[in-house]
Order: C-alpha cells, then structure tokens, then sequence
C-alpha cells in the first residue's frame, strides 16, 4: 500500500534540520545546477522521483510559494526521514512511497495532469550506504539484503542463491564491466548460502589479488544491487513514458553515477531529440565543480543531463 503525506499549513516555509542525534540528510549533489536547470516557477508543479531525505526538494520548495512538489521514493526509511523533515512545511506536498518509473501513476491519483519538472538523482544516498543496514556497503558486515523496497521481491541472499553461475556472470559482467566475472561467478556459487556482506567479500577474495579488491567489491556490490532492484529496466520504462506527464516547457534532470547508467540516459534523450520532442539543454554532461568534490567525495562521479520538453 502507498504510503501518502500531503502537508498544507499556514506558517511559513521551514525545514527540520539533522542534530547529532538524528540521521544526518544526504548532501544532494550539484544543487545549484538542478535548481538551475529546471527553471523553476513560483506556482509550478515539481517531481522529485528521488526523493531519500529530502535535500534536493528541500532547495525545490525554497524557490516555490504557490506551486507543489512530489516526492517518491521506494525506500520507506528515507520517506519517513523526509516526512520528519518537510514536517513544518508551507507548501503543499506530496510524499509517497513509489518508485519514480510509476510518477504517472501518481499525477493521475492526485488529479494532477502535467508537472512542470521532474527530478531523477540515480545514486545511493548517504543513509542507504551507512544507516540502512541493508549490505549496500562493502565496508561494514551487514545483512545481505540491497533492496531498496524491504516489501517488495527477493534479497541479494536470495537472488544469490537461485541465480545460475552462468547468470551471474553475465550479469556482473553487463552491470560493471567486471573482466573476471566468470571467476567470481564460480567463487560465489562454490559457497552455499551467503548471508552477509563479508561471506560476499570471502568469496570475491579467493578470485581476486589483494591490490584489485577494493574496486573488485565496488563493481560486484553494484551489480548485484541493480540486478536485485531491477535498477535498469525501471529507468527504461520512464523513459518510454515520462513525456505524458510533462507539457511544453517542462524542464527533466537527470543525474546518474555509472557509465552503463548514464549511457540509458544519453541513448534515451538523443533518441527523443531526434524526434523532434525535447531540446537536449547540456550539450556535454554536467559535471561536479572541485570544490564539491573536496566536500563531497561520493559526487565525484555523477553526471547531469537536462532537458526543456518541446
């Protein structure tokens, strides 16, 4: 069941801040830019299809007085962050727990017939990655879990398991450019039930020198990630249909974190540029300026594309 929030108060625009006791809010990557790009209107409807703790559409609602924003997410703990935080909020918002392929679904439901922008920020956030407890991280032993909707299919234990290790080759192969995935493959499969992040890195270990680990984990820990939320066909599908939700004007950002990512973006809005339906507003990637690598390392990465629907 959608987990729904629509706030509408009469004080002024105002957002909780993290303390030392709370989960501290994701630092949203290239803020300036996304707020830049989408052109933002004092009374326009906005998407965040990305919502985890809020850092984004907290900027978004800053620049609104009579408009709306739409918050999705299928991570239930970065929805419930977020609720806390936009808690004092003025604005109408509209906070469920969706995953941003279906953003259709919940215009439709709203009775909301175009929105004026819409935000997709691809990475992990940093509360999946050290709070979740979820095995996102190579780094702590965790349960071996990366969904990123705990109601919703199978495990990473479990997708390990009922994959073949022809299967899984393949896939880490296609989902991080991994040269020794048939190694790996045969080294995860060789042991029986995986339950952990580090039984993971044990069996990547036997395969793998000691120099080349660390990147080795990164790639496989990815892999199986978007394998087990199903990460790439999620992001094709809104791209097949996310014009209907968006008129003339309406401005799309998009931000993503790995090549095999970013090329379904590229390959998708040159695909819709050619036909004559949006005007590609980045010409060349967007990239993080220094200074916000220096203050965030996890940017260092990511990529912007922006689109102005025609």
């Amino acid at each position: 069941m959608m987990s729904t929030m629509s706030l509408q108060t009469k004080s002024s625009f105002n957002v909780k801040k993290s303390d030392s006791k709370s989960k501290e809010f994701h630092v949203p990557v290239m803020i300036k830019e996304v707020i830049e790009y989408l052109n933002i209107k004092e009374n326009g409807i906005y998407v965040d299809g990305t919502l985890g703790s809020g850092g984004h559409s907290a900027e978004i609602l800053s620049n609104i007085s009579q408009g709306k924003l739409i918050g999705l997410d299928r991570d239930a703990e970065a929805l419930k962050t977020s609720k806390e935080r936009f808690s004092a909020s003025a604005y109408p918002i509209i906070l469920e727990k969706e995953s941003y392929h279906n953003y259709l679904n919940v215009l439709k439901k709203n009775k909301i017939k175009n929105a004026d922008g819409i935000l997709l920020d691809l990475g992990l956030s940093a509360m999946q990655l050290l709070s979740s407890n979820r095995g996102f991280t190579f780094k702590k032993n965790e349960k071996l879990d990366m969904r990123f909707d705990i109601d919703s299919g199978i495990n990473a234990s479990q997708f390990l398991h009922q994959s073949s290790q022809q299967d899984l080759a393949r896939i880490i192969n296609k989902y991080s450019d991994e040269r020794f995935s048939s190694k790996i493959s045969k080294a995860i499969k060789a042991k029986e039930n995986l339950k952990t992040t580090f039984d993971l890195k044990n069996a990547i270990d036997e395969v793998t020198p000691t120099h080349k680990r660390s990147k080795t984990y990164a790639r496989v820990f990815q892999s199986i990630r978007i394998a087990v939320n199903e990460e790439l066909q999620k992001l094709k599908k809104f791209f097949n249909l996310f014009l209907y939700g968006l008129k003339a004007g309406s401005r799309a950002v998009f931000i993503s974190y790995h090549s095999i990512e970013d090329r379904i973006v590229k390959h998708s809005l040159k695909g819709l540029k050619n036909d004559g339906k949006i005007k590609i507003l980045t010409k060349k990637p967007i990239l993080p300026q220094r200074k916000e690598i220096i203050i965030n390392p996890k940017s260092r990465s990511a990529k912007l594309r922006a689109i102005e629907v025609l």
